[in-house]
């Protein structure tokens, strides 16, 4: 298992009430983004803080060390693992 997905099963495990609640509401949301978007911002601002705070964690370190060009990329592999999941959650906050 990558570095990267380490952390977004951590994430995963150690929030796992509010993850399930976006899921629900996130596939409401994919069937009907007018019903449920007032829901689907609400919860998603919350995982988006969560998801940066992790994203931190990861590529925090790497900025500073000589490896600072590859955080770039690694940010966006953690990304791309989320969406895996969660498709829709670019949507989150967009009017």
């Amino acid at each position: 298992m990558t570095k990267y997905q380490k952390y977004f099963t951590d994430m995963l495990d150690k929030h796992t009430q509010i993850f399930k609640q976006f899921k629900e509401v996130h596939d409401k949301y994919a069937q009907d983004s007018e019903k449920y978007k007032t829901e689907f911002n609400q919860i998603g601002s919350q995982v988006m803080d969560i998801v940066r705070e992790y994203e931190n964690r990861l590529c925090g370190h790497s900025e500073r060390g000589m490896y600072g060009k590859f955080s770039s990329n690694l940010a966006e592999k953690f990304r791309a693992e989320i969406r895996k999941h969660y498709p829709k959650i670019d949507f989150v906050g967009v009017k």
